[in-house]
């Protein structure tokens, strides 16, 4: 490699900024699609992919996937996350081909005080077929933030998409992709050669796409999981195996298609502070192309026969919100079966995010998990518009706390309000129009 791009590569790995966020997409400054998210040291690293439009003059596909480079996410509380900002760019690879814009799903792993970040792109090479195949690469760090070191060359005997890599309780190490097929080999100890010849998964649908492995192990049991297409869209399915390699039987589906039609949906499952999550993805930001998505979290649950209980996405996501941050309400967990909307506050600009329209009397949304510390918070800021003006009641587990008279105002307007004080710990809000007069909100916020 030459010494220009490493250098490349590390200024780009010192950069970050802090994303934060507690809801349903959980990423809102760019696009991020095939989460991979593992733990390291305490925190959880998420390794997605990156979505961007495809730029102008580059005789790229307008309708299709568009992905350079990649970067890394962390957090302590699944709330709060920061981009370290690039880890690997197409433009930093020597065996890819740096005008292709296919670095799509990646994953990552530790071992032995080393971070392996696997990816694939299309190769420089032209295949048998006369096309630029994909191969899957390994980038070598010291941190999982990077900064990442890419091998020369791609890991020989491997063409496909989607890697992911299990380090078994022996040690052994195994590496999972799709082409067709799901495939699977042993890994070298040094993590970058297979020592055994791919072999397919077998006795897995046999209908429609396979792709985007990930497989963990859990109580003795290996849980090999992948979106399938059986009709239009990608849903998430799994089978077990009390072996790595398999034989898998196959157990059901963890998410069903994607309600707003988004084509794929990757993911990954991961085990934190002793509760599981599904990261999944959906075109959240993106409503009108369904190639530029967003990465969502939502718990996961296994029965007592270790069976994966169904996952329902949420707008909620996951962890507990801070009573004096903005609560964005249109992540809601319950909604009034009529009276109530959401829309995008700018159409323009998708990731400006949403607002509530609350346009009957009682209609109301519920939002749960948030963390009012020591309470007794004697005010609330709240964003709105209203035309003529509205009466709203905030209540907590309910318990009512505030009955707000919000002046009429046609454009946007913080205001504060005072309340009756709140209670201390954890607990869920519902907000309710008690008036016949329309009002839009983006955000409440409790204030002491």
């Amino acid at each position: 490699m030459k010494s220009h791009n490493l250098k490349k590569i590390i200024s780009a790995c010192l950069f970050f900024v802090a994303v934060a966020n507690a809801q349903n997409p959980i990423i809102h400054n760019q696009y991020t699609a095939d989460p991979t998210a593992r733990v390291f040291n305490g925190k959880v690293y998420l390794f997605p992919s990156h979505d961007i439009k495809a730029p102008l003059g580059k005789n790229l596909r307008k309708d299709w996937f568009c992905m350079a480079d990649y970067h890394v996410f962390s957090s302590e509380n699944l709330r709060d996350w920061t981009d370290h900002g690039t880890i690997v760019s197409q433009n930093n690879v020597p065996w890819v081909d740096s005008t292709s814009f296919s670095m799509w799903a990646p994953d990552c792993v530790e071992r032995n005080g080393k971070f392996y970040f696997y990816f694939p792109a299309n190769t420089q090479k032209v295949d048998e077929n006369g096309r630029k195949g994909f191969g899957i690469g390994v980038a070598i760090a010291d941190k999982p933030e990077g900064p990442y070191l890419p091998m020369p060359e791609p890991i020989s005997n491997v063409k496909g998409i989607d890697p992911c890599v299990l380090i078994d309780k022996d040690g052994q190490a195994y590496l999972y992709w799709s082409q067709g097929h799901i495939f699977v080999a042993k890994l070298h100890q040094n993590m970058t050669e297979l020592v055994s010849d791919p072999v397919i998964i077998s006795d897995l649908p046999t209908k429609g796409l396979k792709e985007g492995p990930f497989v963990f192990e859990r109580n003795g049991l290996y849980y090999l999981t992948f979106p399938h297409v059986e009709n239009k869209i990608e849903r998430l399915e799994y089978a077990v195996s009390s072996n790595p390699m398999g034989p898998y039987k196959m157990m059901g589906v963890i998410m069903d298609e994607a309600p707003n039609g988004c084509w794929t949906n990757h993911h990954s499952i991961v085990e934190y502070n002793n509760q599981w999550y599904l990261f999944y993805h959906q075109n959240d930001w993106s409503p009108k192309f369904d190639k530029n998505r967003s990465v969502r979290i939502d718990s996961l649950f296994f029965n007592p026969d270790g069976s994966i209980r169904k996952v329902v996405p949420t707008l909620r996501g996951v962890g507990a919100t801070i009573a004096t941050d903005k609560i964005q309400i249109d992540r809601f967990s319950n909604i009034s079966d009529t009276g109530v909307s959401v829309e995008y506050c700018d159409t323009l600009n998708y990731f400006a995010g949403w607002k509530t329209i609350f346009n009957k009397k009682n209609s109301q949304v519920q939002y749960n998990n948030v963390d009012f510390g020591a309470g007794n918070h004697k005010w609330v800021d709240i964003l709105y518009k209203s035309e003529q003006g509205a009466t709203l009641i905030i209540s907590e587990n309910g318990r009512n706390v505030g009955n707000i008279k919000a002046p009429a105002s046609a454009n946007w307007k913080t205001s504060r309000f005072k309340i009756w004080g709140t209670h201390a710990g954890t607990t869920n809000i519902t907000v309710t129009n008690a008036s016949d007069n329309p009002i839009e909100i983006d955000w409440i916020s409790f204030k002491f």
